[in-house]
């Protein structure tokens, strides 16, 4: 699996407005962008997709900007990169569970299904709140303290 810039981007810009949710304030793009140091037109295309997926909602004007749409608790990373990537697994472009394969290459289905449930469950069970408060659920900060998981083979 690869996390595209786009996502990368997505989930920190959506971090910067979850951090400064309790203000009610709208954030503008070039504060984003500054921020977190993504490209400012990238980002303006990140936003109008999470803006179309119901992550941040938008405010023209003067005191325009973005916010989220949600609850940061109720924002998974999972939402962030499905608005802007589409589906977080696929095989070719495709769905693991719209593949089939013959003779030889039938266990591979069953794989690339274990795989993407292993990836939606961390990336369905962690929160913009969670990331915001430090505070990620147990079973990812023992996955990520194993010294392997920092190691490229």
């Amino acid at each position: 699996m690869r996390i595209s810039a786009r996502a990368d981007y997505a989930v920190r810009a959506v971090l910067e407005l979850a951090v400064r949710h309790g203000d009610d304030t709208p954030v503008k793009a070039e504060t984003i962008s500054a921020a977190q140091d993504i490209p400012h037109k990238f980002l303006e295309g990140i936003l109008g997709d999470l803006r179309r997926g119901g992550i941040v909602g938008s405010r023209r004007g003067g005191g325009g900007g973005y916010r989220l749409a949600r609850e940061p608790g109720s924002i998974t990373v999972a939402d962030v990169i499905r608005a802007v990537d589409g589906p977080i697994v696929s095989v070719r472009g495709e769905r693991p569970t719209g593949l089939t394969y013959t003779g030889s290459a039938q266990p591979l289905l069953p794989l690339w299904i274990a795989l993407r449930a292993n990836v939606r469950r961390i990336l369905e069970g962690v929160t913009v709140a969670d990331i915001a408060a430090d505070a990620l659920p147990e079973p990812v900060r023992l996955l990520a303290a194993e010294p392997a998981a920092w190691e490229n083979p």
